[in-house]
């Protein structure tokens, strides 16, 4: 069995200085449209926030599957901050954990994992969309997130029980066609055969969206998903 970077519980359950003002900021001298209020996107509500989530065809369209089927729709976070080996590289492993969110006044998560059936399967994909009080909260965590995967870089970072590690590559910031600012990371799970993954990150209005997409290969479609997810926020 391939496990994704959650290495398949049973709970489904920046590099880069970001400053919103007026409504353009900067991530790595790439202007980016701020949003909310004075910018181009509305603020979202919790009614807003599934609808940021791919479904099982864009998906599919994407990892150029056609058997992907949801195998877990949640609207909680998880915590497995005890099966790490290096707890401050969480939120570089694994999505939708509840020490990584804690403080940053997140009111609402919709979380999404779809692969093919069985053990044996090709492709593997989370995303999640967080929800907060304003856009600072959400761009806030996008740039604490990427210094904490920058720190996370050039790492193999594994589960407790020794069954399972990953090599973290570095980390990439760039926009989306939208310009909204993106990050990426690749991994690769060790003695898999060549199982690997990429996450990315990115932020719309007072919302983000974060991806996993795993395969033998992989060519940016974690990016492809959370600019897709970013597109859907409007205007």
């Amino acid at each position: 069995m391939k496990p994704a970077p959650k290495w398949w519980v049973s709970s489904l359950a920046v590099v880069a200085s970001t400053v919103l003002a007026g409504c353009v900021s900067t991530v790595e001298g790439a202007a980016v449209r701020a949003s909310g209020p004075g910018g181009d996107l509305p603020v979202l509500d919790d009614a807003a926030l599934g609808r940021l989530l791919l479904n099982i065809g864009e998906i599919n369209g994407i990892m150029g599957s056609t058997g992907m089927q949801v195998a877990g729709d949640v609207d909680e976070m998880t915590d497995h901050s005890d099966s790490v080996s290096d707890v401050d590289c969480l939120g570089a492993v694994y999505a939708a954990e509840k020490p990584v969110y804690a403080d940053t006044g997140w009111t609402a998560v919709r979380d999404r994992v779809a692969r093919e059936p069985g053990d044996d399967n090709q492709h593997w994909v989370e995303e999640t969309a967080v929800l907060y009080p304003a856009a600072r909260d959400a761009q806030a965590f996008f740039e604490s997130s990427s210094q904490t995967w920058q720190g996370c870089a050039n790492q193999s970072i594994g589960t407790n029980d020794g069954d399972y590690s990953w090599a973290l590559g570095d980390i990439d910031v760039d926009v989306t066609d939208g310009g909204a600012p993106l990050l990426t990371q690749a991994a690769e799970q060790d003695d898999s055969g060549g199982w690997q993954c990429q996450h990315a990150l990115s932020v719309v209005s007072n919302a983000t969206v974060e991806a996993w997409a795993c395969g033998y290969r992989i060519d940016g479609e974690a990016a492809e998903i959370a600019a897709a997810m970013v597109a859907k926020a409007g205007p």
